[in-house]
């Protein structure tokens, strides 16, 4: 069974900056994309930013400039930098590790890190 393990989330004023962690159980390399998400309260949960196995990352405009995804396939870990952080990026963000299967696709889920930005 994958297991994800998120960490870093904080509170934290405006401009400032944080970094997630998320650190699977096994290989991320049987992974096909590993990516963030968040959820603020009483809104669905987003897309943050995503990256691939062959290291193409993706963002929300949201956090584009902002927000960098990045890898180390040593420590098994998907790292968020989020610097000038605001108020609407409050919200408890989530990793995600997803391998794409035959005939569907493997989606697997951390318990979730609180990220609290204030003003």
């Amino acid at each position: 069974q994958v297991q994800l393990v998120e960490s870093g989330g904080d509170l934290v004023q405006v401009g400032g900056s944080l970094r997630l962690s998320c650190v699977a159980s096994g290989s991320i390399f049987s992974f096909n994309a590993m990516g963030w998400y968040r959820q603020a309260p009483g809104k669905q949960r987003e897309l943050v930013a995503t990256i691939t196995s062959a290291g193409y990352r993706n963002y929300a405009d949201s956090v584009k400039g902002r927000y960098t995804i990045s890898r180390d396939n040593g420590k098994n870990a998907v790292y968020l930098q989020m610097n000038s952080l605001k108020p609407e990026d409050t919200a408890v963000y989530y990793c995600k590790a997803t391998r794409i299967g035959t005939l569907r696709d493997y989606d697997y889920w951390g318990q979730g890190t609180q990220v609290t930005v204030s003003s």
